[in-house]
């Protein structure tokens, strides 16, 4: 398993945006828009994770988040991992290749929004806040200082 940083000059460009579009959540269609609309600028990127030249996962790391009240950055988010690979750590592994990219853009710390409780905890984050997200829903703000 490897963990590639995507950009429209890599070869698995296409393969994310196809693989986001036709995964089983619904965040997966927009990341794919995203990507075909070349949003990401300056250290931002979409990353995934390939499993014998199949992508089974992905993450970005923006300067946004899905949040009117935007006062954090920089985010993790989008974080997915195919249904048949779950359980076997490639988003603490996707993450983790994150944070490394994070520290090399200069970056002392990385957030992550969810809706799920002890999951991020175990790779290191701290609940810090819960923010209402443009859907209504409050997520909870976890950060990791790196």
């Amino acid at each position: 398993m490897k963990i590639e940083k995507i950009d429209e000059t890599h070869v698995y460009f296409n393969k994310l945006i196809d693989y986001a579009r036709n995964c089983s959540w619904v965040a997966g269609d927009h990341l794919a828009t995203m990507l075909e609309d070349r949003v990401f600028t300056d250290w931002e990127s979409a990353f995934a994770a390939v499993v014998d030249e199949r992508i089974v996962g992905f993450c970005t790391f923006m300067k946004t988040d899905y949040y009117p009240d935007n006062k954090y950055f920089p985010w993790i988010s989008t974080v997915f991992v195919d249904e048949e690979y779950r359980g076997k750590r490639i988003s603490q592994q996707m993450i983790e290749a994150v944070i490394e990219y994070a520290k090399n853009c200069g970056f002392s710390h990385v957030y992550i929004p969810s809706d799920m409780t002890g999951f991020y905890e175990k790779y290191g984050f701290k609940k810090i806040d819960e923010l209402k997200n443009y859907g209504g829903d409050v997520d909870d703000i976890f950060v990791r200082e790196i």
